[in-house]
């Protein structure tokens, strides 16, 4: 256990002193910017279209309300947060191959297991910081646009919707590490990143979303509509199943592929 926490230590500083991962959490911003941005429109599209804030677009988002935005934040956020959580998990495990610093790192008195299971603690330790920010600054912004039906997100279990999407979006994250470390840097886990995305589109659009793990949050928070989906025993099995083989293969990778060649 003391290793770990001293891994975790280590890597924290590193996420400190990074600039990449800063810029990634100002851009993942742009969820409740653009939220609140369509529910501010929907409050007045007449005037919004006419002072050309694209009213019409805006309505995809459905009506101004509470529902509405944490609907819109939570579809956003299962489909941003594979890209901004991906890029963070690539980030700890893939920079130790890019910066040539992974001879280094295993040339320590330090279990690999536990290396690798510190990095994936810290990187979740990032992602919900980082979800805690994104979640505060969306009700920050909904209550200065001054949205109704505030009891209704309560009542209707949507805050307890948005808070597992953002959690389920988080865990799928760890086969991107297993990429990561395969392809020993960035590329590999990115492209995995595209691939999930483009597949999740495909799959859900011919109708076997609910088997596919990157498409289960989406459906969740409501892409198709609220209240409509819910998770069921073996899409449980298939969420939990794909983030612990994750965690698994990552730490076998790390235990039996030699670095130094």
């Amino acid at each position: 256990m003391r290793q770990i926490i001293i891994v975790i230590r280590a890597e924290l500083l590193k996420i400190k002193k990074a600039k990449a991962i800063w810029i990634t959490a100002l851009m993942f911003t742009l969820v409740p910017l653009v939220s609140s941005f369509f529910m501010y429109i929907l409050k007045d599209p007449d005037s919004a279209t006419t002072s050309g804030l694209l009213g019409a677009k805006a309505q995809i988002a459905g009506e101004a309300s509470w529902p509405a935005f944490i609907l819109v934040q939570g579809q956003m956020i299962s489909v941003g947060g594979i890209i901004v959580y991906g890029f963070i998990t690539s980030w700890i495990f893939g920079r130790e191959f890019a910066d040539l610093t992974v001879k280094d790192l295993l040339a320590l008195p330090y279990s690999r297991t536990y290396i690798v299971l510190g990095k994936f603690i810290t990187a979740f330790i990032v992602h919900v910081l980082l979800s805690i920010y994104i979640i505060s600054v969306g009700f920050l912004l909904g209550a200065i646009v001054d949205l109704p039906l505030w009891q209704k997100i309560i009542n209707d279990q949507y805050i307890q919707m948005l808070v597992l999407v953002t959690f389920l979006t988080i865990i799928l994250t760890t086969p991107i590490a297993l990429f990561a470390t395969i392809g020993r840097g960035y590329l590999g886990a990115i492209g995995f990143i595209v691939i999930i995305l483009i597949s999740s589109q495909l799959i859900t659009a011919i109708g076997y979303g609910s088997y596919f793990p990157w498409a289960l949050p989406a459906l969740l928070s409501g892409i198709i509509e609220f209240n409509q989906f819910s998770l069921t025993g073996s899409q449980w099995i298939i969420l939990i199943g794909t983030s612990f083989l994750g965690v698994l293969f990552t730490i076998y990778s790390w235990l039996y592929i030699d670095y130094s060649a």
